[in-house]
């Protein structure tokens, strides 16, 4: 029996994958992430990279990030404590779905993660207080590759549950996007 569910939310795109917990009278053991089993989710390369975040306050939107090529990377993101929206964007310049986006509430209730491939921005907007999620990572981190798109990008029109009440000024002071935005993803 596989540990994981797995659902494709976009043509070559995202994947939601329900993890499935096993129980019993001491409580319950939950399979994170095991490559072998989330390759048919899209999972490619090595794990170079897990990273933990922890957002305070309700309402928080963090994203759209992504990494350019040739750091360009798969990203697993499940969230731990709490709940949130979670947003991918494609950002492939030539996919049928370029610049549409999708989105899955995670909690640490629902025990659903979303494994976005390379080509993909990433984002979420907390639901309630003190959320805290965990990121797997294809690739290592790289500065001078990091980029993202406005959250609030009209062009975008991202659905956000909520009143966004906070941003980081990175994430607020990114540009909208113009017709030659696909040149940024080369």
């Amino acid at each position: 029996m596989s540990r994981f569910t797995i659902t494709e939310l976009m043509p070559g795109g995202p994947r939601q994958v329900v993890r499935h917990p096993m129980g019993d009278q001491r409580g319950a053991f939950t399979r994170l992430f095991c490559d072998e089993d989330l390759k048919e989710a899209g999972w490619t390369g090595p794990l170079r990279q897990a990273n933990h975040s922890w957002t305070e306050h309700a309402g928080t939107v963090r994203g759209m990030h992504f990494q350019r090529a040739p750091h360009a990377e798969t990203k697993l993101v499940m969230c731990l404590s709490g709940a949130v929206w979670d947003v991918a964007v494609d950002i492939r310049p030539n996919s049928h779905t370029f610049l549409t986006s999708i989105s899955v509430e995670l909690s640490a209730k629902n025990n659903t993660a979303l494994l976005l491939p390379p080509g993909f921005a990433h984002g979420f907007q907390t639901l309630c207080d003190d959320v805290e999620l965990l990121y797997f990572h294809s690739a290592i981190h790289a500065p001078e590759a990091a980029s993202g798109l406005h959250p609030l990008d009209p062009r975008l029109a991202i659905p956000w549950p909520e009143k966004v009440t906070i941003m980081s000024d990175a994430d607020g002071s990114r540009p909208m996007l113009t017709d030659e935005f696909w040149k940024v993803t080369l």
